[in-house]
């Protein structure tokens, strides 16, 4: 017999489930990036330059304004930190073919060894996590994350004519 006081029911949240939820959400993070937080100290970077690597390499070819868009952040913070991934050979620029102005952006070998290393250790933790929770409770992840994210950012985990969701193909400008 189910102990109703320890499962939850999803048309009546508690307060209590509520929070537990947001804490869990807090270590996972933490627990998430604390090998990558390893990995990128001994290039003395953080996590701006891990996100940064990640979606450049996530989506080759990628327009610095669409980085701006994805991150959230301002022109000033982006450039410090793609100024140096650029510097030191992380990242390169190449201009649009049809628009010389816009600036396109895509990693280097050196970028996609420590791409590879940081997304191998997030990649293997959730593969651990869903093996062990098992299809359907992935799913019910993917549900509450989709509702976690702003409504306009959610279209880029919606499939699109059979691409893999939040993947574009390069592009040149």
């Amino acid at each position: 017999m189910t102990d109703i006081k320890t499962a939850a029911n999803p048309l009546f949240l508690r307060e209590e489930e509520l929070r537990q939820g947001i804490e869990m959400l807090f270590f996972a993070y933490r627990d998430f990036t604390a090998e990558p937080d390893r990995i990128l100290a001994e290039y003395d970077y953080g996590r701006a330059h891990h996100r940064v690597i990640y979606f450049v390499g996530r989506n080759p070819g990628l327009a610095v304004s669409e980085l701006l868009e994805i991150l959230q952040i301002t022109k000033q913070s982006l450039s410090r930190v793609l100024g140096q991934l650029v510097r030191e050979g992380f990242v390169q620029q190449k201009a649009g073919t049809q628009d010389r102005r816009r600036r396109h952006l895509h990693l280097t070998p050196r970028g996609y060894e420590l791409e590879r290393r940081l997304t191998e250790t997030q990649a293997g933790r959730f593969a651990r996590a869903y093996r062990a929770a098992g299809a359907e409770a992935v799913e019910g992840f993917r549900t509450v994350m989709l509702g976690l994210i702003n409504e306009r950012d959610r279209a880029r985990f919606e499939g699109r004519g059979g691409e893999r969701p939040g993947v574009r193909a390069p592009r040149g400008d």
